[in-house]
């Protein structure tokens, strides 16, 4: 028995292959993420490809992408069929120029923890170089150079 991407698989299969429990699965389909169809006991049925979507938000969660980031990509791909490697890419290219910014704020972020925290003031005298006056409070609460 061979299976096919369109194979359908009860929400209980689904959550135990993603590790995304049931409830999460509910909102990603009231939210237009993922779709399944219903039997005739009402019981809901998801396309096995429905189980690469699936992975994709959790790995973008991990990531720190916001859902309504996800459901703005997840436009482009068809719900209804699996996806092609052009869909993917197109999906990977639009993430692309996030991503990059993410690192980049990363690395800015590493660089200002290392010098704060091996800086090794206890009188904070370099903040207080970089943030006379607490100056960046006035532009409201929050770190402000991140």
């Amino acid at each position: 028995m061979s299976l096919e991407p369109d194979d359908l698989l009860a929400i209980g299969e689904v959550s135990h292959r993603t590790g995304v429990p049931v409830s999460a699965l509910h909102f990603y389909e009231q939210l237009g993420l993922i779709a399944s169809t219903r039997t005739a006991g009402n019981q809901r049925r998801y396309r096995r490809h429905m189980l690469r979507r699936i992975s994709l938000i959790v790995v973008a969660k991990r990531l720190g992408i916001p859902l309504s980031d996800v459901q703005e990509v997840f436009t482009s791909l068809p719900l209804d069929h699996s996806p092609s490697l052009r869909d993917w890419r197109r999906v990977a290219k639009l993430w692309h120029a996030e991503l990059e910014l993410r690192r980049t704020q990363l690395d800015h972020l590493q660089r200002e923890l290392t010098g704060c925290i091996g800086c090794g003031c206890v009188s904070l005298k370099a903040c207080r170089l970089l943030n006379p006056e607490d100056a960046l409070g006035e532009d409201g609460p929050g770190p402000r150079r991140i």
